[in-house]
Protein backbone atom coordinates (compact mmCIF):
# COMPACT_ATOMS: atom_id res chain seq x y z
CA UNK A 1 0.00 0.00 0.00
CA UNK A 2 2.63 2.48 1.13
CA UNK A 3 5.57 1.11 -1.68
CA UNK A 4 2.57 1.58 -4.58
CA UNK A 5 1.11 5.11 -2.96
CA UNK A 6 5.08 6.58 -2.86
CA UNK A 7 5.89 5.32 -6.70
CA UNK A 8 2.32 5.74 -8.48
CA UNK A 9 1.84 9.02 -6.25
CA UNK A 10 5.11 10.67 -8.07
CA UNK A 11 4.43 9.12 -11.04
CA UNK A 12 1.02 10.06 -11.75
CA UNK A 13 1.77 13.88 -10.02
CA UNK A 14 0.94 15.48 -13.87
CA UNK A 15 -2.61 13.66 -13.21
CA UNK A 16 -3.11 16.79 -10.73
CA UNK A 17 -3.61 18.77 -13.00
CA UNK A 18 -6.13 17.31 -14.93
CA UNK A 19 -9.53 17.51 -14.98
CA UNK A 20 -11.05 16.38 -11.42
CA UNK A 21 -13.06 13.29 -12.49
CA UNK A 22 -9.69 12.08 -13.95
CA UNK A 23 -8.14 12.19 -10.04
CA UNK A 24 -11.34 10.16 -8.97
CA UNK A 25 -10.96 7.78 -11.60
CA UNK A 26 -7.25 6.67 -10.28
CA UNK A 27 -8.36 7.01 -6.58
CA UNK A 28 -10.16 4.70 -7.43
CA UNK A 29 -8.52 2.40 -9.45
CA UNK A 30 -5.34 2.35 -6.43
CA UNK A 31 -7.78 1.86 -4.17
CA UNK A 32 -8.77 -1.19 -5.59
CA UNK A 33 -5.36 -2.38 -6.59
CA UNK A 34 -4.44 -2.35 -2.88
CA UNK A 35 -8.02 -3.62 -2.08
CA UNK A 36 -7.47 -6.56 -4.52
CA UNK A 37 -3.43 -7.50 -3.45
CA UNK A 38 -4.52 -7.71 0.44
CA UNK A 39 -7.68 -9.75 -0.86
CA UNK A 40 -5.66 -12.30 -2.55
CA UNK A 41 -2.59 -12.13 -0.89
CA UNK A 42 -4.04 -12.67 2.64
CA UNK A 43 -6.99 -14.44 1.86
CA UNK A 44 -10.20 -11.79 2.74
CA UNK A 45 -13.55 -11.95 0.76
CA UNK A 46 -15.65 -9.25 1.81
CA UNK A 47 -19.78 -9.06 2.48
CA UNK A 48 -21.93 -6.25 2.30
CA UNK A 49 -25.58 -6.05 4.22
CA UNK A 50 -28.06 -3.99 4.47
CA UNK A 51 -27.91 -1.95 1.20
CA UNK A 52 -31.65 -2.03 1.12
CA UNK A 53 -31.45 0.79 3.75
CA UNK A 54 -29.66 3.42 1.69
CA UNK A 55 -32.10 6.00 1.08
CA UNK A 56 -32.92 7.79 -1.68
CA UNK A 57 -31.17 11.26 -1.90
CA UNK A 58 -29.33 12.89 0.74
CA UNK A 59 -28.16 11.46 3.32
CA UNK A 60 -24.62 10.94 5.23
CA UNK A 61 -23.02 7.99 6.64
CA UNK A 62 -21.17 7.31 9.93
CA UNK A 63 -18.94 4.13 10.00
CA UNK A 64 -17.18 2.18 12.74
CA UNK A 65 -13.70 2.83 12.18
CA UNK A 66 -11.64 -0.35 13.17
CA UNK A 67 -8.27 -0.15 10.45
CA UNK A 68 -7.31 0.87 7.45
CA UNK A 69 -9.53 -0.66 4.86
CA UNK A 70 -12.86 1.04 5.28
CA UNK A 71 -10.65 4.42 4.28
CA UNK A 72 -9.88 2.93 1.36
CA UNK A 73 -13.04 0.58 0.65
CA UNK A 74 -15.66 3.48 0.79
CA UNK A 75 -14.29 4.52 -2.55
CA UNK A 76 -16.12 1.37 -4.06
CA UNK A 77 -18.96 1.48 -1.55
CA UNK A 78 -20.00 4.85 -3.22
CA UNK A 79 -19.31 7.29 -6.10
CA UNK A 80 -16.80 9.89 -4.94
CA UNK A 81 -17.23 9.85 -1.27
CA UNK A 82 -16.36 13.13 0.55
CA UNK A 83 -14.60 11.59 3.53
CA UNK A 84 -13.62 13.45 6.64
CA UNK A 85 -9.89 12.88 7.94
CA UNK A 86 -8.48 14.41 10.66
CA UNK A 87 -6.34 17.57 9.72
CA UNK A 88 -2.63 15.43 10.25
CA UNK A 89 -3.03 13.52 7.45
CA UNK A 90 -3.21 16.45 4.85
CA UNK A 91 -0.05 17.29 5.91
CA UNK A 92 1.69 13.98 4.54
CA UNK A 93 3.67 14.45 0.91
CA UNK A 94 1.73 12.72 -1.66
CA UNK A 95 -1.24 10.92 0.12
CA UNK A 96 -2.56 15.18 1.37
CA UNK A 97 -1.85 16.18 -2.22
CA UNK A 98 -4.33 13.82 -3.53
CA UNK A 99 -6.62 14.13 -0.04
CA UNK A 100 -6.66 17.94 -0.94
CA UNK A 101 -7.22 17.46 -4.91
CA UNK A 102 -9.90 14.91 -3.96
CA UNK A 103 -11.73 17.55 -2.12
CA UNK A 104 -11.62 15.40 1.40
CA UNK A 105 -12.90 17.14 4.78
CA UNK A 106 -10.29 18.15 6.99
CA UNK A 107 -11.11 18.51 10.88
CA UNK A 108 -8.19 19.61 13.76
CA UNK A 109 -9.32 17.24 16.19
CA UNK A 110 -8.70 19.95 18.84
CA UNK A 111 -10.47 22.31 16.85
CA UNK A 112 -11.85 25.39 17.83
CA UNK A 113 -14.72 27.11 16.69
CA UNK A 114 -13.27 28.52 13.58
CA UNK A 115 -12.03 25.55 12.48
CA UNK A 116 -15.34 23.43 13.20
CA UNK A 117 -17.48 25.80 11.44
CA UNK A 118 -14.92 25.50 8.18
CA UNK A 119 -15.27 21.34 8.61
CA UNK A 120 -19.26 21.99 8.63
CA UNK A 121 -19.14 24.65 5.62
CA UNK A 122 -17.22 22.20 3.35
CA UNK A 123 -19.32 18.95 4.44
CA UNK A 124 -22.67 21.09 3.93
CA UNK A 125 -21.17 22.29 0.28
CA UNK A 126 -19.96 18.63 -0.43
CA UNK A 127 -23.42 17.36 0.21
CA UNK A 128 -25.13 19.88 -1.57
CA UNK A 129 -22.81 18.87 -4.65
CA UNK A 130 -24.43 15.38 -4.54
CA UNK A 131 -21.43 13.62 -2.77
CA UNK A 132 -21.92 11.04 0.21
CA UNK A 133 -20.13 12.59 3.09
CA UNK A 134 -18.41 9.63 5.11
CA UNK A 135 -17.45 10.30 9.23
CA UNK A 136 -15.70 7.94 11.26
CA UNK A 137 -17.54 9.14 14.53
CA UNK A 138 -15.11 7.98 16.90
CA UNK A 139 -12.49 9.64 15.19
CA UNK A 140 -10.02 6.70 15.21
CA UNK A 141 -9.46 2.83 14.39
CA UNK A 142 -11.41 0.89 17.45
CA UNK A 143 -9.98 -2.95 17.17
CA UNK A 144 -12.88 -5.13 18.14
CA UNK A 145 -12.98 -5.38 21.83
CA UNK A 146 -12.06 -1.96 22.66
CA UNK A 147 -14.31 0.88 23.30
CA UNK A 148 -13.81 4.84 22.31
CA UNK A 149 -16.08 7.69 22.80
CA UNK A 150 -18.19 8.80 19.80
CA UNK A 151 -16.80 12.22 19.09
CA UNK A 152 -19.53 15.30 19.27
CA UNK A 153 -18.30 16.55 15.61
CA UNK A 154 -20.69 13.71 13.81
CA UNK A 155 -23.75 15.42 15.93
CA UNK A 156 -22.74 18.72 14.81
CA UNK A 157 -22.61 17.66 10.77
CA UNK A 158 -25.94 15.53 11.49
CA UNK A 159 -27.65 19.19 12.59
CA UNK A 160 -25.80 21.24 9.99
CA UNK A 161 -26.97 18.75 6.92
CA UNK A 162 -29.92 18.02 8.27
CA UNK A 163 -30.05 14.74 6.22
CA UNK A 164 -30.67 11.22 7.05
CA UNK A 165 -27.79 8.98 8.83
CA UNK A 166 -26.81 5.60 7.69
CA UNK A 167 -24.95 4.01 10.61
CA UNK A 168 -22.51 1.20 9.20
CA UNK A 169 -20.85 -1.55 11.06
CA UNK A 170 -17.98 -3.14 10.18
CA UNK A 171 -15.57 -6.39 11.22
CA UNK A 172 -12.49 -5.23 9.55
CA UNK A 173 -10.33 -5.18 12.47
CA UNK A 174 -10.56 -9.15 12.49
CA UNK A 175 -8.34 -9.28 9.06
CA UNK A 176 -6.05 -5.85 9.02
CA UNK A 177 -4.66 -4.95 12.50
CA UNK A 178 -4.73 -1.33 13.66
CA UNK A 179 -0.92 -2.00 13.78
CA UNK A 180 1.36 -4.46 12.92
CA UNK A 181 1.23 -7.06 10.27
CA UNK A 182 -0.77 -9.87 12.02
CA UNK A 183 -2.75 -9.66 8.84
CA UNK A 184 -5.61 -12.58 9.25
CA UNK A 185 -7.77 -14.56 6.37
CA UNK A 186 -11.14 -14.38 7.14
CA UNK A 187 -14.38 -12.39 6.01
CA UNK A 188 -15.02 -9.00 6.40
CA UNK A 189 -18.21 -7.32 6.64
CA UNK A 190 -20.10 -4.02 6.12
CA UNK A 191 -23.79 -3.44 7.30
CA UNK A 192 -25.38 -0.74 6.40
CA UNK A 193 -28.18 0.13 9.20
CA UNK A 194 -31.64 1.54 9.21
CA UNK A 195 -31.11 5.50 8.60
CA UNK A 196 -31.48 7.95 11.86
CA UNK A 197 -33.96 10.69 10.66
CA UNK A 198 -33.22 14.19 11.18
CA UNK A 199 -33.96 16.31 13.38
CA UNK A 200 -33.74 14.47 16.90
CA UNK A 201 -31.86 16.00 20.04
CA UNK A 202 -28.16 15.62 20.10
CA UNK A 203 -28.45 13.34 23.62
CA UNK A 204 -30.45 11.37 21.88
CA UNK A 205 -29.11 11.44 18.12
CA UNK A 206 -24.94 10.39 20.16
CA UNK A 207 -27.30 7.43 22.11
CA UNK A 208 -29.09 6.21 19.36
CA UNK A 209 -26.58 6.10 16.99
CA UNK A 210 -23.83 4.64 19.15
CA UNK A 211 -26.07 2.13 19.98
CA UNK A 212 -26.94 0.79 16.78
CA UNK A 213 -23.30 0.92 15.73
CA UNK A 214 -21.87 -1.01 18.67
CA UNK A 215 -25.45 -3.47 18.56
CA UNK A 216 -24.08 -4.28 15.41
CA UNK A 217 -20.99 -4.67 15.35
CA UNK A 218 -20.72 -6.84 18.28
CA UNK A 219 -23.17 -9.40 16.73
CA UNK A 220 -21.16 -9.46 13.58
CA UNK A 221 -17.92 -10.13 15.49
CA UNK A 222 -19.50 -12.84 17.06
CA UNK A 223 -21.20 -14.44 14.00
CA UNK A 224 -17.51 -14.62 13.07
CA UNK A 225 -16.88 -16.48 15.75
CA UNK A 226 -14.31 -13.70 17.25
CA UNK A 227 -16.58 -12.95 20.49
Amino acid sequence: MYGSLAVLGVLCLPVLLMPYRWNIALARWWTGLVLGAFEKLIGVRTVIKGEENLPDGSYFVAMKHQAMWETLKVNHLFDNPAIILKQELMWIPIFGWWAAKLRMISVDRGAHAKALRKMLNEAKRECQAGRKIVIFPQGTRTPPGTKNPYKPGVAAIYKTLNVPVVPAAVTSGLCWPKKGYGYTPGTITVEFLPPIPPGLPRKEFMAELESRIETATDRLVAEAGAS
